[in-house]
């Protein structure tokens, strides 16, 4: 099946790359229906009661690792083809996370360009924001500032803010207009696109219910890693001809020993860039 028949009569490719290009960021699309995103909420929360409390912070990124529905979920064919005209054929994930605010959450965001740490030679990376709960303006959906994408890399500060879910705190130390600023917010099983350099944030969880979000961050092959050495990435999508990250192993059961040790080591390597992680 050719990339826009799985778009036809949903989504017009063309505008999506075109708004993209103009403003940074593009969303809702759809991946899942409700009742596969329920599913997939269903077994991190089976995940979470068999172990006795939330996910576990040193899980929470690289999670497609570790779980084969993430694994699944990194290399869904919806998400794929939003990411290809963007970026081309030859996908990698270089990073996923998930960013979970329990209900009445105190927990936020602050304004940020994801660009900041990541070490990556181009800024030519889009994230893919999957919503596994509602995510809206009370539970604290990510918001934008469109054509931030277009500038440089601006300068940020450090916080040590304890409600701050960025693992650095880190802020941009520019001053943003926030009257200007877009909410995304998603229903369960949509997604939204931001680009690397776009400025966002998100607000605490004032709802009843947990606002589950897992990012996936996808690069072209071609990009390198500037910072630290011996960095990963999982092939999805076409075919990595650089050589320039080593290619992940799918897991092939949930939280084996390979897999646990596997992503501890992928962590240890990537702990310059998390800081305070």
């Amino acid at each position: 099946m050719h990339v826009t028949d799985r778009w036809a009569g949903t989504e017009n490719l063309s505008s999506l790359v075109g708004a993209f290009r103009a403003n940074g960021y593009y969303f809702p699309l759809r991946a899942l229906s409700a009742a596969e995103a329920a599913s997939y909420r269903q077994q991190l929360q089976a995940h979470e009661l068999a172990t006795g409390g939330p996910l576990k912070r040193e899980y929470r990124q690289k999670t497609h690792l570790l779980f084969t529905w993430l694994a699944e979920l990194v290399r869904h064919p919806l998400i794929i083809d939003a990411i290809e005209p963007l970026l081309g054929p030859d996908l990698l994930v270089w990073q996923s996370t998930f960013f979970i605010k329990e209900a009445h959450d105190p927990g936020f965001v602050t304004w940020h360009q994801d660009s900041t740490y990541w070490g990556l030679s181009e800024p030519e990376v889009v994230t893919a924001w999957v919503a596994l709960s509602a995510s809206t303006l009370e539970s604290g959906c990510v918001r934008v500032i469109p054509g931030t994408h277009r500038m440089d890399q601006v300068p940020h500060v450090e916080t040590a803010e304890a409600n701050n879910l960025l693992t650095r705190g880190q802020e941009v130390a520019v001053d943003v207009d926030e009257a200007v600023a877009v909410p995304m917010p998603l229903q369960p099983g949509e997604f939204s696109l931001h680009h690397i350099r776009t400025f966002h944030n998100s607000e605490p969880n004032r709802s009843d219910d947990r606002r589950i979000g897992f990012a996936i961050r996808y690069i072209p092959t071609r990009l390198r890693q500037m910072q630290i050495r011996n960095d990963s990435a999982t092939l999805v999508h076409g075919e990595d001809r650089y050589g320039h990250f080593e290619l992940e192993p799918r897991p092939r059961e949930d939280l084996s020993g390979e897999s646990i040790a596997y992503h501890a080591e992928i962590m240890r390597r990537r702990s310059p860039m998390y800081g305070r992680a």
